[in-house]
């Protein structure tokens, strides 16, 4: 009986709610629009470039060892609280267990060698993706990014435009460290945007990024303004781009279409405005496209970014 004289359980109550979280867990999980096909990928897009596979494992990987990790913490938490509850008809303590140095160390060295794993694989992945010294870059790229879109600037050498890439003045707050690849006499071609900007075959907002297919594509991140971050969805990485501060990467995209980029940072009032596209082609209709530009006058560069802090400079000298 309980107090009020009903013969309602008390843990009815708790078999509801849980009956109820049950529910809602199994309603979210099924709820979101994904297939059976997006299970293997933890819900990240497929990945176009060769580069994407490597980090799409490590986050497969990571995600099961946190599923692994969290089923074990689940069930002792479970066990505990169903063989170690206080019994109904005895109310004194249970024997109370201190400094037990097995339990202690095992609590102790358990966490530490899943962070050990988690930081071994992720160093070793992420030395790969940024490395710069395993292939030379076919295309370089230099992204520009001000409040509140994105500019291109294509550095190569293009028909109908004269310059040099290591010599222009749009182009002079970029270290000398990420110049020496540039392509000798490349005059360049730019595109920039505005939010109003749209693609045109598809509608997306935001200018428009053209990749050939098939070679290695060089980033060059620098800011005009404020701290930005360069995201292509399905490529699986983004950058941060930083005023005073180069940053690079590359990728070599292996699947023709048209992907959605945008901003991953939070830089002011119409941060999720910054959209871009980056259509993937092949390497002839993008060499076609660098004229096209040319022919519409869009030639040399846009600025590409504000001067080195010099904290940034001094360690450029010291890695030398």
């Amino acid at each position: 009986m309980s107090p009020n004289g009903s013969d309602r359980s008390p843990r009815r109550p708790m078999r509801r709610k849980l009956l109820q979280a049950m529910t809602a867990g199994l309603v979210l999980a099924t709820a979101t629009g994904c297939t059976y096909k997006d299970f293997p990928r933890l819900g990240m897009p497929t990945p176009t470039t060769e580069e994407a596979p490597r980090i799409l494992s490590l986050w497969q990987g990571s995600w099961a060892a946190a599923l692994a990790t969290g089923v074990l913490v689940w069930g002792l938490i479970i066990w505990s609280t169903i063989f170690h509850r206080r019994s109904r008809t005895k109310i004194e303590v249970p024997p109370q267990t201190r400094y037990n140095m097995p339990i202690e160390a095992l609590y102790t060295v358990v966490p530490l060698v899943i962070v050990s794993v988690f930081f071994y694989f992720t160093a070793r992945d992420e030395t790969k993706i940024l490395s710069l010294t395993d292939k030379k870059p076919t295309v370089t790229v230099n992204v520009v990014g001000f409040q509140w879109s994105w500019g291109f600037n294509y550095i190569a050498p293009v028909a109908g435009s004269t310059g040099d890439a290591k010599t222009d003045k749009n182009l002079a707050n970029i270290p000398d460290r990420f110049k020496k690849d540039f392509p000798a006499n490349a005059g360049g071609v730019y595109d920039v945007g505005t939010p109003a900007t749209k693609n045109p075959q598809t509608g997306n907002p935001g200018p428009t990024l053209w990749l050939p297919k098939g070679e290695t594509v060089r980033f060059v991140l620098t800011s005009r303004d404020v701290i930005h971050s360069f995201w292509v969805v399905p490529f699986l990485m983004k950058m941060d781009v930083i005023p005073g501060h180069t940053n690079s990467f590359q990728v070599t995209p292996n699947k023709e279409g048209t992907f959605l980029g945008k901003c991953a940072e939070l830089c002011g009032v119409d941060h999720s405005r910054m959209l871009f596209n980056v259509k993937v082609v092949s390497p002839e209709r993008y060499e076609q496209h660098l004229k096209d530009l040319a022919k519409k006058g869009q030639t040399g560069y846009v600025p590409a970014g504000i001067a080195q802090t010099s904290h940034e400079k001094n360690r450029e000298t010291n890695n030398l």
